[in-house]
């Protein structure tokens, strides 16, 4: 598509002074596999694999319906495994040389409905979880705003009447969850010897 003539130069002006457009960082790139040099940081590289390798084997196997297992070893030489419906129903279905695999009895119709029932069901009460956190941070931030306002110096001494009706019964579980973890703390406490 052309300009008109008489707004190229405007363009042109606009274009010169508009920052460029992209991206601000690199973002998440692939990394190159290679050993980690680090001990600690080796086995923390590990563990996140380890666990991202889990999630999508068993998003895989739900998608899929598919059974699968996964056996990964640590640098300790300690197995970790992941099946789906078990590892070892999967395992069990090669023969000793590990040529022939008979097919895994498959979950009926019923059970996969079910399945993904829940998952949807997860991820509904995921969402209702993150909504109540930030909740939650809403109602925290405004407890310390009301102790600030009054010049208190523990949110416990927040001014319960300038609290708001949501925020009562929040500061309300909130105090009952201080007054239990201070009761089991004082529990714990050795008692002072008795003066004679």
């Amino acid at each position: 598509m052309t300009q008109p003539p008489r707004l190229a130069p405007l363009v042109e002006q606009a274009t010169k002074t508009l920052p460029p457009l992209g991206k601000k960082t690199k973002g998440r790139q692939r990394r190159e596999n290679r050993r980690v040099e680090k001990k600690e940081s080796r086995q923390v590289t590990f563990s996140k694999r380890k666990s991202g390798l889990w999630k999508k084997a068993a998003e895989l196997a739900l998608l899929c319906r598919a059974s699968l297992a996964i056996v990964v070893f640590s640098e300790a030489g300690k197995a970790f495994a992941f099946g789906s419906p078990s590892t070892d129903a999967v395992l069990g279905c090669a023969d000793v040389d590990g040529n022939a695999l008979a097919p895994v009895p498959a979950a009926d119709d019923v059970e996969w409905e079910a399945l993904e029932t829940l998952c949807q069901e997860t991820g509904a009460m995921g969402v209702e979880v993150a909504a109540e956190a930030e909740r939650m941070s809403a109602v925290g931030k405004k407890v310390v705003e009301v102790q600030a306002q009054a010049g208190k110096r523990f949110w416990w001494e927040a001014d319960v009447e300038a609290l708001g009706e949501a925020e009562l019964p929040v500061f309300a579980r909130a105090l009952q969850r201080l007054r239990d973890n201070v009761r089991r703390h004082a529990d714990k406490m050795p008692s002072a010897p008795q003066p004679q």
